[in-house]
């Protein structure tokens, strides 16, 4: 079963990536245009190399000064794994869990989370969230969360991406504990994994 962010389910035949990430052979708004600001001859951001920007000289901690660089569209997509018992995914499923709507609370908690990353990530900046959007596939083992996160800034949305995606599974857990944890109080089958960014771009604002 599919459950796209609107609480609707779709065909259980879909391909479960497809809403959210590009086919391998499609060219993507990345491919077709080089970031803003990038090196014609290379493609890359002049700002990304190799030295920690978010330490100085001496080795202090510091937030890396973007005020310079010119606001352009972002967007990043990242996806997770929650492995789960066949029983806990059928109670999913059916509705069956005490607490509630597991997938509708995880949606929540992936979205709060995306807009909250800030305050979570140390060095990260606050930067306008202008969209989130959510999926999760239900699979017979587990539940695979994919969040894409939309803004207009300075900075990429990679970790607030990361953070819907974490969190959301996180609250999945929270969810369906009661029915996963075993006699002695451990999670021997259950387990975050697969934590990725599938997708980063970058591209003028028209």
């Amino acid at each position: 079963m599919r459950e796209d962010e609107s609480g609707s389910e779709a065909d259980p035949g879909a391909e479960t990536d497809s809403s959210v990430e590009a086919d391998a052979g499609a060219e993507t708004d990345s491919s077709r245009e080089a970031d803003v600001g990038s090196d014609p001859a290379t493609g890359s951001d002049p700002s990304d190399t190799d030295e920690l920007t978010h330490t100085t000289d001496d080795g202090d901690v510091q937030m890396v000064d973007v005020g310079d660089k010119p606001d352009t569209a972002r967007r990043a997509v990242a996806r997770g794994t929650i492995r789960l018992t066949p029983s806990t995914i059928e109670a999913i499923e059916a509705d069956a869990i005490g607490k509630g709507d597991v997938l509708a609370t995880a949606r929540v908690g992936a979205v709060q989370a995306v807009k909250h990353t800030w305050e979570t990530i140390p060095m990260c900046h606050q930067i306008p969230i202008t969209n989130v959007e959510t999926d999760f596939a239900v699979e017979p083992d587990r539940v695979v969360l994919t969040v894409a996160v939309e803004t207009t800034g300075k900075t990429g949305c990679e970790m607030e991406a990361l953070e819907g995606v974490t969190t959301g599974l996180n609250v999945v857990w929270d969810m369906v504990k009661a029915a996963e944890k075993t006699a002695d109080g451990t999670y021997p089958d259950t387990g975050i994994t697969d934590v990725e960014v599938l997708e980063k771009e970058k591209r003028a604002i028209e």
